[in-house]
């Protein structure tokens, strides 16, 4: 590993740029950066360098860290109840998960951030027309009209302040009571009453048996701070370069600069480019960083990625994502964890099994398969028990919602439901009993990789 260079937070500009808007008023963009640049950061300094620590635990295999949240935070649907079953929902997969595989979790939300997208193409084409894609309520307009592509900036003061909104509501939820153990454990019950749901109908009585007995031992969320409350970090995809920049501020404490937008930030598959803008930018902060790594990224690459984004090789600084699609995993997965080893890098290894498993339905609404989804999640903690690796974590799209996106699931979605409630603006997402399905699912994979190491070690 290489040692840290000297970065100042406009630095990428210098360097390629892709998957960004073209502001054609420069002169209005640069007073939306003045004036973001006025406003207070969304996190702070010593929460990041807290998410880092517990990051540490998840790549020693003593905690696992759960991300979830949405494909990109919507303008239109922004409500306290929106954010609120989310949360909802991540605070019963974390239980699920504590309860199953007996471990800590690490739970961070795509929130109060994702508003950005990459897209596979810079315009689409609907009856004939060629217009710019939709690139997120940060960036433009999901109405397809050539004034709503037009990029605006000051689309991006209106994200600042929906996610100073949802920061403060999160806050508010993880340590009012809302996420109170006992609390939480009873939302699970109405997703065990199905007649398939026998398996895990078990885990919640028994998770209902440890809690009963800890109230019968005066171990409850009144006297026991732990149990009422919990942490939970937000995150997004650092992709609108500008906006991250007019939010990074430097740390007083530690004299290190810190992006302001989120307590983690990820580079994508398409902009992780080792000379590019993105990595540029992560490589100054001090957050913990996600690196997607896809079915093209190569052992060379992932090296000179490694040490330009953990040149000190922290750890629980690098999070790698891996995302390849069902099928795929055992091509690729191992090829990368060898290289991880030559290097002697400290990392986190999660799965995304969302993005490498999309597919248009015959009735062509783009979705993903539960089973696919899963499969994924599986051969993912398969390799790594193969290789004696510590399968750290999961990435998910999902929702608190009862949406239909994605197909699959103990209260199986057809593809003829998916036009009943289908309305997310990019990519499908689990719905909540998908999500908590997963959990289960998730839980005993993990129960057993745990196993498996303390039979090795």
């Amino acid at each position: 590993m290489t040692t840290a260079e000297a970065w100042t937070k406009s630095d990428w500009r210098a360097k390629p740029r892709v998957q960004m808007p073209e502001y054609l008023d420069a002169g209005a963009l640069g007073a939306v950066e003045a004036q973001l640049a006025k406003y207070p950061p969304l996190v702070f300094a010593g929460e990041a360098r807290r998410l880092k620590r517990e990051l540490g635990e998840v790549a020693r295999g003593e905690a696992f860290l759960l991300q979830g949240g949405d494909c990109a935070e919507s303008f239109a649907e922004f409500s306290a109840d929106t954010i609120r079953d989310t949360f909802k929902v991540m605070l019963q997969m974390a239980m699920v998960l504590t309860y199953g595989a007996k471990v800590p979790v690490v739970k961070v939300g795509r929130m109060a951030g994702q508003f950005a997208k990459p897209r596979s193409a810079p315009t689409e084409v609907k009856d004939g027309v060629e217009l710019p894609s939709y690139r997120g309520d940060i960036i433009n307009e999901l109405d397809f009209t050539p004034e709503a592509r037009i990029p605006n900036p000051s689309k991006m003061l209106q994200a600042y302040t929906q996610a100073a909104a949802s920061l403060n509501l999160v806050r508010a939820f993880s340590t009012g009571g809302f996420a109170d153990i006992h609390r939480v454990h009873s939302w699970t019950l109405g997703f065990t009453d199905g007649e398939d749901a026998a398996r895990y109908r078990d885990m919640a009585n028994r998770i209902q048996d440890s809690l009963d007995f800890m109230t019968a031992a005066g171990l409850t969320g009144e006297t026991n701070h732990e149990l009422s409350s919990v942490d939970f970090y937000t995150s997004h995809e650092a992709l609108l370069l500008e906006y991250e920049e007019a939010l990074c501020r430097l740390d007083s404490t530690s004299g290190k600069w810190l992006a302001g937008s989120g307590h983690m930030i990820w580079i994508g598959d398409r902009t992780r480019q080792p000379d590019g803008a993105h990595v540029e930018f992560a490589r100054g902060v001090q957050n913990p960083i996600g690196l997607k790594c896809g079915p093209t990224t190569t052992a060379e690459d992932l090296k000179v990625l490694m040490a330009r984004l953990n040149p000190e090789n922290e750890e629980g600084r690098l999070t790698l994502i891996a995302r390849f699609g069902a099928g795929s995993v055992g091509d690729h997965l191992p090829r990368l964890i060898k290289t991880v080893r030559e290097e002697g890098a400290n990392v986190v290894w999660s799965c995304d099994p969302m993005h490498g498993n999309t597919i248009k339905s015959a009735s062509g609404y783009k979705t993903r398969p539960f089973d696919s989804v899963l499969r994924e999640v599986q051969e993912f903690f398969a390799i790594h028990r193969a290789e004696g690796t510590v399968p750290g974590g999961v990435h998910f799209e999902m929702t608190g919602k009862d949406v239909t996106e994605c197909t699959g699931g103990v209260r199986a979605v057809t593809d003829e439901d998916l036009s009943s409630r289908y309305h997310t603006a990019c990519d499908p997402r689990l719905n909540a009993t998908q999500s908590l399905e997963l959990a289960f699912l998730v839980a005993e994979e993990l129960s057993a990789s745990r196993e498996a190491n303390r039979a090795v070690g």
